[in-house]
């Protein structure tokens, strides 16, 4: 983060660090004043050159979190054609263009082979979701609360952007458009730029505002994998990288809301999108045939250059052979009930409601 920004979230919290965490707040102060000088150098250097306007209109991936939309996003990359915002870039947003080709050779000790919530690999130059850039870049998201997990969950308005103030709601889109910018910049303009970032689901309306003419491609999963998956997801976060010893005191409820919020949404906006703009899947078929699943992606939104990526998705499908998913305890009768209920507008509008569907 920035200066700026990371002052903000520590004050907002009153500092309410955990002992065992100490460490992180002198480190990501120095982190942060050197992001806000390297900023200002980036500007000078190329920021100025950056164009507004996209060379394309960006893909998303939507669908909420453990449904796939990490696995459909590295597929999408695996385009020539297309681009995305990588991990450093998502995690050094003030600065990339002009410290990615030295910093990502010197930092790769600080990242893990793999993530610690799913055993996907992990590096500072594979896709990430933009979620994190626009933290970093001082905007209010729901991200923050991995940061300050025992707190009041932070910013739950920004989950969809349905309530935000306009001019905060222009501040997100200028800031956002301008980290796409960046990235378009750096990919030299000639390729469409995927994004990944469930929180999107939920924004459908506010990135036609912004993008008519961009793309969308929907993930679901069997709600009784996505919900032990997120919980799983978020208490690795808490756990890992939060400020505080995490309580989980809430965690199952901020689950059930957080997908019932962002589908509503979904469900409402899904109308405005220009048809041949968006595609429907499911994570259950693409993993029993991903070359299937991604030539159906590009004929219904008219992508082109489905021949290039065949190569590429054969050899990324042959290092993916040995994968294994997470496997967690068996949700408890008493689980799946609440599952059943709270989710059932989902499980039924995506054909998960019948017996034997799981």
């Amino acid at each position: 983060m920035t200066v700026s920004a990371w002052f903000r979230l520590l004050t907002r919290n009153r500092f309410r660090i955990s002992w065992r965490r100490v460490y992180a707040l002198a480190t990501v102060t120095a982190f942060s004043l050197f992001n806000s000088v390297t900023r200002l150098e980036q500007w000078l250097m190329v920021g100025w050159q950056v164009k507004a306007e996209l060379a394309q209109p960006p893909l998303f991936v939507l669908g909420h979190w453990r449904t796939g939309t990490t696995l459909l996003h590295e597929l999408l990359v695996l385009d020539p054609g297309h681009t995305c915002p990588t991990t450093y870039e998502c995690f050094a947003p003030s600065h990339f263009l002009i410290t990615e080709g030295t910093a990502i050779p010197l930092l790769a000790f600080l990242l893990p082979s793999r993530r610690p919530m799913d055993n996907m690999a992990a590096g500072w130059d594979r896709p990430q979701e933009d979620e994190f850039a626009l933290c970093n870049l001082g905007l209010p998201s729901p991200y923050l609360t991995i940061a300050f997990p025992n707190e009041p969950p932070q910013d739950p308005e920004y989950l969809t952007l349905q309530n935000v103030p306009p001019r905060a709601l222009e501040r997100w889109k200028r800031v956002f458009h301008r980290f796409l910018a960046e990235v378009d910049f750096r990919a030299g303009r000639r390729k469409r730029i995927v994004l990944k970032s469930p929180p999107h689901t939920g924004r459908v309306k506010v990135l036609l505002d912004m993008f008519p003419d961009a793309k969308f491609v929907h993930i679901v999963r069997d709600p009784l994998a996505v919900f032990p998956s997120t919980a799983h997801l978020w208490r690795t976060l808490y756990a890992v990288q939060g400020l505080q010893s995490p309580d989980f005191a809430d965690l199952e409820e901020r689950v059930f809301e957080g997908l019932i919020d962002m589908y509503d949404c979904f469900e409402r906006d899904r109308p405005l999108i220009p048809q041949g703009n968006l595609c429907e899947l499911r994570y259950e078929d693409l993993v029993a045939d991903p070359a299937k699943e991604l030539g159906r992606v590009y004929d219904e939104l008219g992508l082109p250059g489905f021949g290039a990526v065949q190569p590429a998705l054969e050899k990324f499908l042959a290092d993916m052979r040995d994968y294994e998913t997470n496997r967690y305890p068996e949700v408890s009768p008493e689980l799946r009930r609440r599952i059943e209920q709270r989710w059932r507008d989902y499980a039924t509008r995506y054909g998960y409601d019948r017996p034997g569907a799981a």
